[in-house]
């Protein structure tokens, strides 16, 4: 029996199989609003039958969205497809991590999934740097509070602001340039941009760590390896750590688990 753990982010939609805790299939795909429940559902089902995945096999599925628009149809196609209950991360989910933050009910799934796993594989104190459509900190206490966070506009925002409110500067690709000092337009862009952005994640980062008192960083997200690749902050780069949240909240609230 496996688990299909469902990512649902604003840009992306990163889909997981776990047999236990070993993650035997992931997918990164584009995340939809208008799809039907028709098109999710033949879509999940020919990713399962591609990775020979019957619906017989699938033991549950938990989602964990931040676009609500979708979430009736996925539930809808996931009951109609692949057969299954899917359980979604919502307020009142049990997650063995005290929230101490003054609104927990508007804690985004995917910054309770990551700092449920930064702590489970990491301990606490800790930092998750998760680099989506918006950058994200959450920080976990010594104790496994959930403390708090910060949430910043992601890069590819940043860029696409750049692009479209400068009418002269070109759409380029998001790479780091050669050298911080730009000898044409492109690269005085990259420059600014992928450096810039590695300033504002160190800034803010150890900022938090000040207050925290220290403690370990872990980062993930589509963009944290190219973040990583610019500077010693973080101690892991963990590319599936909400997943790895989403695995543990469905053992913690599965079917029959008193």
């Amino acid at each position: 029996m496996v688990l299909l753990a469902l990512d649902v982010g604003n840009t992306h939609t990163t889909i997981g199989v776990f047999r236990e805790k070993e993650i035997l299939r992931r997918w990164r795909l584009s995340t939809t609003k208008e799809r039907t429940v028709d098109e999710l559902g033949i879509l999940l089902r020919n990713l399962c039958q591609w990775s020979q995945i019957s619906p017989d096999d699938i033991g549950g599925v938990i989602v964990g969205s931040v676009v609500p628009p979708i979430d009736g149809a996925l539930k809808a196609a996931i009951a109609t497809y692949l057969h299954a209950e899917a359980l979604f991360v919502a307020p009142g989910i049990r997650s063995g991590m005290p929230l101490k933050v003054e609104t927990p009910q508007e804690l985004g799934a995917d910054r309770l999934c990551n700092a449920v796993a930064a702590f489970a594989e990491h301990g606490g104190p800790c930092v998750v740097v998760d680099f989506g459509t918006a950058t994200t900190w959450e920080v976990v206490s010594e104790k496994g509070e959930f403390l708090g966070g910060v949430i910043a506009p992601g890069l590819e925002i940043s860029a696409e602001a750049l692009f479209s409110r400068a009418a002269k500067l070109p759409r380029i690709e998001l790479v780091p340039p050669a050298r911080v000092i730009g000898k044409a337009t492109v690269d005085s862009m990259q420059a600014g941009l992928v450096y810039g952005y590695v300033g504002l994640v160190e800034g803010v980062t150890r900022r938090v760590l000040a207050e925290l008192g220290g403690g370990k960083v872990i980062a993930t997200g589509g963009l944290a390896a190219v973040i990583a690749h610019h500077t010693s902050l973080f101690d892991s780069v963990d590319d599936d750590l909400t997943l790895k949240g989403l695995r543990l909240l469905w053992e913690r609230n599965r079917p029959g688990r008193e």
